[in-house]
């Protein structure tokens, strides 16, 4: 059998603003589907309908909302991390769950999550040709042909880059500009994609003989992890005393038994804004504008608008920038410097500001939510709740909230006692009242919450009660 392993996580921190840490590249929609999407449509296109999901605990909704949008034939299980800890572990404990539910000859295709791939027909056929070569024990890596001396990526070394497979002689880590054009002209490399192949068995064994450490702890991870369903959870010390480190390092760097197959398709890591501008098809003067904009003069510039309200954006006498409008973040920047983004992020992040973190619209299981207005002593939020679905009874130690409805029917509970409130009726939290509120309705609800208080922040939340269990 094949199964796809697919690897969703990361920061995405050279994508700020649209990307933050609860809202990972993953998440983000290009071409009309997010990633995530792309890569489970990809893995469907191979021939499967079960699925290995790798990812953080935190975005177990966020993905199960995304695959909710597939046939009811599509079988996914979940390994949740508690904390990043990088390739190596993640595939060690996919292959050990995979060994236990499939056997040792199961063959796992290990897919981020945040790769753009528009050609499924050759993505399809280099899979199949990449199972051929792990069924026989191969540890099989897809490598891109370079078209420019790039520094973000790693690199694969063959005798000589052609269009068959091989033997890896090589992984290398990301160059620098000098050394990277020196790869071009050799003719010897490919850049490494992240992705791989091989069977449960023959990656375990690997690990095993080069990086038994992160094998044992694994192990250990995996003894005492809890599965429910289809969710695997992890014991929160355990899975931190995991080495942090990639699977070129722990195994690919010193297999002997690695082969590459050259990818036939188009293929981007979408690791920056000028790699996303490249996802769309650009206006006569190079423009790709995800907004309602008003261009003079204006040239390669890509500019997006995430806001609660239409916007016009107007652009004068611009070249090569990248333009990013969040309601809450800003970001101008020119294409040849878009790596540069990260450290704004590292900038923020010693600041300790929220921006890092928590996107403007911000997913729960229940629903959505957003900040319209914030000022001292009070915030306005927007809340969506979907069909049959219900935040937790709850109470706030530093605020009060007032509720109005302005779509659909809920029940909102204060106290012991319930109400049933449609759009255009109002309820009133006291401070330290215990609260919820279910839809009981067809539709999405929408609430338009306003808090009043001397601290607002999103910790100020006492659960006592929940369906999802974050209690």
């Amino acid at each position: 059998m094949l199964l796809p392993v697919i690897l969703s996580g990361g920061a995405g921190t050279r994508l700020w603003p649209a990307s933050r840490q609860a809202f990972p590249k993953p998440f983000m929609t290009l071409g009309g589907a997010t990633l995530l999407q792309q890569a489970v449509e990809r893995g469907l296109a191979c021939g499967t309908d079960d699925f290995l999901m790798v990812t953080n605990q935190e975005y177990l909704y966020l993905t199960k909302s995304v695959l909710k949008d597939f046939s009811d034939g599509l079988r996914s299980t979940y390994l949740l991390e508690p904390k990043g800890r990088n390739t190596a572990p993640a595939i060690a404990l996919a292959a050990l769950f995979v060994r236990k539910q499939y056997g040792d000859d199961a063959v796992m295709l290990i897919l981020p999550a945040d790769h753009l791939i528009p050609d499924t027909e050759s993505f399809v056929a280099n899979v199949l040709e990449a199972k051929r070569h792990a069924q026989l024990g191969q540890l099989v890596t897809f490598g891109v042909v370079p078209t420019s001396p790039e520094t973000g990526f790693g690199y694969i070394e063959v005798e000589k880059a052609t269009r068959d497979s091989q033997k890896a002689l090589r992984f290398v880590e990301k160059p620098d500009a000098t050394t990277a054009q020196e790869y071009l002209a050799t003719g010897r490399y490919y850049w490494n994609s992240g992705m791989f192949c091989f069977t449960a068995g023959a990656i375990l064994k690997a690990f095993q003989a080069y990086s038994p450490e992160v094998l044992e702890a694994a192990q250990n991870a995996m003894s005492s992890s809890k599965t429910e369903n289809d969710v695997t959870k992890f014991d929160v010390h355990d899975f931190s005393l995991q080495p942090d480190i990639s699977i070129d390092y722990a195994v690919m760097e010193h297999a002997d038994n690695v082969t590459l197959v050259p990818a036939k398709f188009g293929w981007s890591d979408v690791g920056s804004w000028p790699a996303v501008a490249n996802g769309y098809i650009p206006d006569n003067s190079g423009n790709t504008f995800l907004a309602d904009v008003v261009s003079i003069d204006t040239y390669d510039t890509h500019v997006q608008v995430e806001a609660h309200n239409d916007k016009i954006v107007a652009t004068v006498g611009l070249n090569n920038l990248v333009i990013v409008d969040t309601p809450d973040a800003l970001l101008v920047a020119h294409k040849n410097v878009a790596q540069k983004v990260k450290n704004v992020v590292d900038v923020l992040k010693s600041r300790k500001h929220e921006a890092t973190h928590l996107p403007a619209s911000v997913n729960r299981p229940w629903g959505t939510y957003a900040t319209l207005k914030e000022e001292k002593n009070y915030k306005v939020k927007r809340i969506t709740v979907s069909p049959g679905e219900s935040l937790s009874l709850q109470y706030h130690h530093h605020r009060a909230e007032h509720w109005v409805v302005v779509q659909g029917t809920g029940v909102v509970q204060i106290g012991e006692v319930e109400y049933t409130t449609k759009a255009g009726e109002y309820r009133h939290i006291p401070l330290g009242e215990t609260h919820r509120l279910t839809n009981i309705g067809d539709d999405e609800l929408v609430l338009i919450e306003v808090q009043y208080g001397t601290y607002l922040g999103e910790d100020d939340i006492v659960r006592l009660k929940d369906v999802y269990g974050r209690t």
